[in-house]
């Protein structure tokens, strides 16, 4: 399979201030010469519930990928992962928790012990990840009194679990609904290094 960027985006507001920073993400990467593929999970109607037969084969021989099997194949071609999502109730939006439940599958993203002891990662593609965020809550709430949760469950729930050797980052755009032009440019800006840092 080919080396990609894979951008998922979780925003339903197509003039949101997330789209903006995602808009950002894919000229940045395309701009450096990746190879970009975009989902956007709204706009591509895609459904977070897992379904009965998905569930009813997590612990069978193989997953059934027959409703997801291009989301997945995207997620195993991408060498670099880019999530673009707000932050609300210091969580993630229901359809990025839904992508994860869905595609982030056993056979797929990990593989089950036999014992049903710690699982086996099989992410082994994936080098880079970086989620773009946005909050209305200042930076020392989500920092200071709820410690970062969304930071920790990517980092150490998914990530170190399923792509140990990926390296993360996480770029948080806090005060989200009073932010000056000039605040926005300068978050647009780190973007852009983030990902220019990335080798080609």
């Amino acid at each position: 399979m080919t080396t990609k960027r894979l951008v998922v985006i979780a925003r339903p507001v197509t003039d949101s201030l997330c789209q903006s920073l995602a808009k950002t993400a894919i000229a940045t990467l395309i701009a450096n010469g990746h190879e970009v593929v975009v989902e956007d999970l709204y706009a591509s109607g895609f459904s977070p519930a897992l379904t009965d037969e998905e569930r009813q084969s997590y612990y069978s021989p193989t997953f059934d990928q027959t409703a997801v099997k291009e989301n997945i194949d995207d997620l195993l071609s991408a060498e670099a992962l880019i999530l673009v999502f707000p932050i609300w109730w210091f969580g993630f939006p229901a359809i990025l928790k839904g992508w994860f439940d869905r595609i982030w599958a056993p056979g797929v993203a990990y593989d089950h012990a036999n014992d049903l002891g710690a699982i086996q990662p099989k992410l082994d593609n994936l080098k880079y990840t970086l989620a773009i965020t946005s909050l209305g809550s200042a930076w020392w709430v989500d920092r200071l009194v709820l410690w970062q949760p969304v930071k920790r469950i990517l980092k150490i729930a998914l990530l170190s679990t399923c792509a140990p050797k990926c390296h993360f980052q996480m770029l948080s755009l806090y005060k989200a609904e009073s932010l000056t032009q000039v605040q926005i440019a300068s978050f647009c800006a780190r973007i852009e290094a983030k990902i220019a840092s990335w080798p080609k």
